[in-house]
């Protein structure tokens, strides 16, 4: 399919597609770097992969080049007709559904074991993102590869002690592995947004034994919620929360970001 195929340039122009900022729109035009972001999760051949926001198709393709079964997500009716001709020429390998990502069963569509990859709307990218780190586990998809702004990015994969440590990154950390898989320059986006992106990949890990999901939520929310004040502070309000730290010799005058991933996870095993 990739004889004479047209610059993404050329078909944002023939539909008169420009992105839109109340949809936290950016499109990739360079189709060199689309299959960069493709070849993420490993070989896609036969696999189904789960996409939001497609936009004008630049990732789509470079998804159903790299073998996919493709399920994208979009709200935005104006870029059906773009998407309409690459179901037109990849015949039963791409279901486009119109609507919101936020309102959509994914597993109902996709099914168990889909890649999720895409470049998500920057308005509900974080959103999303604690959705599927959510819930029940192991997930429904077997990985995740996301764009993010370079910040979140950040965030998602930091360490103890550091700027960016927080609840986000325990969310990604406590039962699956992300990493940052490459840069994005803000010059490959149209329009260029004002801050560089990265591309995350995630794996689902093992679920820790005797903890509660719905805790764990809890848990970050209280020590992180007042960042800078101590845990004997911030977690009074936690029932039983106070008596865990004693339980498990965890200074309650240390703040919440100096704690790793597995102290909060003895912390919530303690108190699920």
């Amino acid at each position: 399919m990739t004889e004479g195929r047209q610059p993404l340039r050329a078909v944002i122009a023939r539909h008169g597609l420009q992105a839109r900022k109340s949809l936290g729109q950016n499109f990739i035009l360079d189709r060199q770097l689309l299959a960069r972001i493709a070849a993420v999760p490993g070989p896609l051949e036969g696999q189904t992969v789960y996409e939001v926001g497609p936009g004008p198709g630049g990732l789509t393709q470079a998804l159903l080049d790299a073998g996919a079964n493709v399920v994208a997500v979009e709200r935005d009716r104006r870029c059906r007709p773009a998407l309409a001709e690459l179901e037109q020429n990849y015949p039963a390998r791409l279901k486009v559904i119109d609507g919101d990502a936020m309102r959509i069963d994914e597993r109902a569509e996709a099914g168990d074991g889909a890649h999720v990859v895409a470049n998500l709307p920057y308005n509900v990218g974080t959103a999303l993102l604690l959705r599927w780190l959510g819930g029940d586990w192991p997930p429904w998809w077997r990985s995740l590869t996301l764009m993010f702004q370079k910040e979140v990015a950040e965030r998602i994969v930091a360490r103890p002690g550091t700027e960016h440590y927080g609840r986000l990154s325990l969310a990604a950390q406590w039962r699956s592995q992300p990493r940052i898989a490459l840069s994005v320059n803000r010059s490959a986006f149209v329009p260029a947004p004002k801050v560089t992106s990265a591309v995350v990949h995630i794996m689902p890990s093992r679920m820790p034994p005797g903890v509660n999901a719905r805790t764990m939520e809890q848990l970050t929310e209280a020590a992180f919620g007042q960042r800078r004040k101590m845990l004997r502070s911030s977690l009074k309000s936690l029932p039983g929360a106070l008596e865990a730290l004693d339980e498990l010799a965890i200074d309650s005058t240390r703040r919440a970001e100096t704690l790793s991933v597995a102290e909060f996870v003895s912390l919530a095993r303690a108190l699920s």
